[in-house]
This record gives structure tokens, sequence and C-alpha cells, in this order.
């Protein structure tokens, strides 16, 4: 072989060759922009194990926005409920923020603003379903809340069985500001919580209150020191998670659905939720675990 033809070999070649890693290279840059542009999960399901095995985290974590909430969030949202709602051994929910600081500041405000009125209205309805389905799931709720909870963030809250505040807490449903009213329950279950007139006083006025006030109000079930509400929480978890699950289940039904009615009507309730009770596997393991001075161990059957 020539040499001036072995040059000409040589640099295709070398041109092959760097043609090869500039498009490996340029993959890769493909890939790693695909992966730090891909939006982050805003929702994340924990389902803890050992001794706390049936207690489900839901963390919320968009922290750009203080966990507001987005037509993305909510569809996470959606989608992480709709999956504990379909796990049998999920006992305990507790809804937790991964945002130091912030529980949830509501509606994303910016995103609404580039809604059309009928827009807003749908994504009003749906998140007035999501809450409204969490409130209907049958195993109990528990939020944790540091932070500010304002707008769709204490609806949301409101929507839990329990609620657990720090110190830190500021609590608010601001809407009537914005010329709205709260449009996700708020209206409904602030006042079925804390009364008619302390309801209308704090949304009428848009007022924030702080976590002490909140649990005089009777709004939170405890309020503990900043940074302790998560612990605390997984503590009341832990408490409801060692009793019979299908007792929990009958003790929500009985409660949530008796309160809407007539005395009479809930007693009838009441009794019905016991009958289905009667002939378990729990109610007899738990007469049993009394008799032995021993922790029962129940499988919710």
């Amino acid at each position: 072989m020539s040499f001036v033809k072995y040059l000409r070999r040589d640099s295709l070649l070398q041109l092959a060759g760097k043609r090869s890693i500039s498009r490996r290279c340029m993959l890769q840059t493909c890939r790693t922009l695909i992966i730090e542009t891909a939006p982050p999960e805003s929702v994340k399901l924990n389902r803890l194990s050992g001794s706390d095995s049936g207690i489900v985290e839901v963390n919320l974590d968009r922290p750009v926005a203080k966990n507001a909430i987005n037509k993305e969030m909510l569809k996470s949202l959606q989608n992480t409920f709709e999956t504990i709602q379909q796990d049998s051994s999920a006992r305990v929910v507790m809804i937790t923020s991964l945002v130091p600081g912030v529980f949830c500041a509501g509606a994303d405000l910016k995103e609404r603003r580039t809604m059309t009125p009928s827009e807003v209205h749908t994504y009003v309805n749906s998140l007035r379903y999501m809450f409204s389905f969490i409130e209907a799931l049958s195993i109990p709720t528990i939020a944790a809340i540091e932070g500010v909870a304002l707008g769709g963030g204490l609806e949301m809250a409101l929507s839990c069985d329990l609620r657990i505040s720090g110190e830190n807490a500021v609590f608010g449903l601001p809407e009537t500001g914005l010329a709205v009213i709260p449009g996700a329950g708020g209206t409904q279950r602030l006042s079925r919580l804390v009364g008619r007139s302390v309801s209308k006083e704090l949304i009428f006025t848009g007022r924030k209150i702080d976590a002490k006030e909140a649990a005089n109000k009777g709004l939170v079930n405890f309020c503990v020191t900043a940074g302790e509400a998560h612990m605390k929480a997984m503590e009341v978890a832990q408490q409801i998670n060692e009793k019979g699950p299908v007792a929990i289940k009958m003790a929500k039904k009985a409660i949530d659905e008796g309160i809407e009615t007539n005395m009479a009507s809930g007693l009838e309730l009441e009794e019905m939720c016991y009958q289905k009770l009667l002939n378990t596997q729990d109610r007899l393991e738990g007469l049993a675990a009394f008799a032995e001075k021993r922790k029962p161990l129940y499988t919710g059957k």
C-alpha cells in the first residue's frame, strides 16, 4: 500500500472514529437532557415495612411552588390515592410534605391565570372530587402539617380524619380575597369541624391563624413542637395500626355516616356496623389475646 493511500485510509478511519464518538456523545447528551428535564414526581407513595407494615405515606414534593397543586400534581394525587384504595394491605394513610416549612400552599395560581373560566370550573371540580375521594377512603387518614396549609392545602387537610400540626403551622382559607370562595369542600368541611360561626369568620375575613389557635378551635387534633408533626402522626398511626382493621373501618363508617343523620338512624347504623364484626376472626383473636394476656395479631379477617 502506498504511503498516500495509507494516509487516506488512516484519515478515513480517524474520521469514522470521531463520528462514532460524536454520535455516542450526542446520544448521551440527549439522554442526560431527557433525565434532567423530565418533571420530578410531585407526589410520592411510601409503604412502610416491618412492624409498621400497613402504614402508607403520601409525600407532597413540589418545592418550586410550595406544593401548590397544579393539574399535573392533581393527577398524581388521584393516581396515588386510587392505588391506595386498591391496596388491601393499607390500614392507615399519612399525608406529609417533603418541602421544609410548607404543607401545601393551595392551588397553583400562576397556572390558574392561564385558564379559561371553563377550565377553572373543571379544575376545581376535579380538586373537590379528589378531596372527597380522600375523605371516603375506608381507612383512617392523618395529615401531618408543618408550615403553611392555605386554601386547597387546608381543604386537603380537612378531608383527612385527623390533623396533627407543628407549632409553626399556619392555616387559612384566603379565597374571598381573590373574589372567590373555597371551592374544594372548605365551606362545608370547616363548618362541620369548627362550627358555623367560626367558619364564617375565617372564610369571610380570609384571616390566617396559627397552630395554637387552630387547636383551640378544634381544627387540629394535636399541636406539637415545630418539626415533630410527622413523629406524632406516626405515633398515632402506629396506635391505629395495632387495632382490628375491620373494626377501624366500621368505626369510621359509623361516625362519618351517622353524624349526617338523626340519633335513631345513627344508632341503627352503629348496630349494623357492629353486627358485621361479630363473625370475624379478628374478634375471636382479640378475646383470646385478652384472656392470654398477650398482644393480638389481627389479620383483617
